[in-house]
């Protein structure tokens, strides 16, 4: 008898994030999200004068939310002072779960 596949999200080619650059530019705010397998560029979704803070939050919500529906992780980012202005560099970790082991692992 044949099963039909399951109805799951494909994991992307792209790896999990491990760091976001966040930029401003004429056109707006824009972000390379840095993966284990190369890196994601683009224009970040928020209004063109969005404050810096308002940035830095949009796309640290946008990274967590990646790592969550495409990877099943949760993530924490932490900004790094600002070596430039109007740019700014975070780093993505994995967020640290209070259980050891879930139930699918062998051990």
């Amino acid at each position: 008898m044949m099963r039909g596949k399951k109805e799951k999200k494909r994991r992307p080619a792209w790896g999990i994030p491990k760091g976001i650059f966040l930029f401003a530019t004429a056109e707006g705010w824009r972000t390379s999200v840095f993966t284990e397998s190369g890196s994601l560029c683009g224009r970040l979704d928020v209004p063109i004068n969005t404050a810096p803070r308002g940035a830095r939050v949009a796309a640290a919500v946008m990274v967590t939310e990646l790592a969550r529906d495409f990877h099943d992780t949760d993530v924490e980012v932490s900004w790094d002072p600002p070596q430039e202005p109007w740019s700014w560099t975070a780093q993505v970790t994995l967020a640290v779960k209070s259980e050891l082991l879930s139930p699918d692992v062998e051990g």
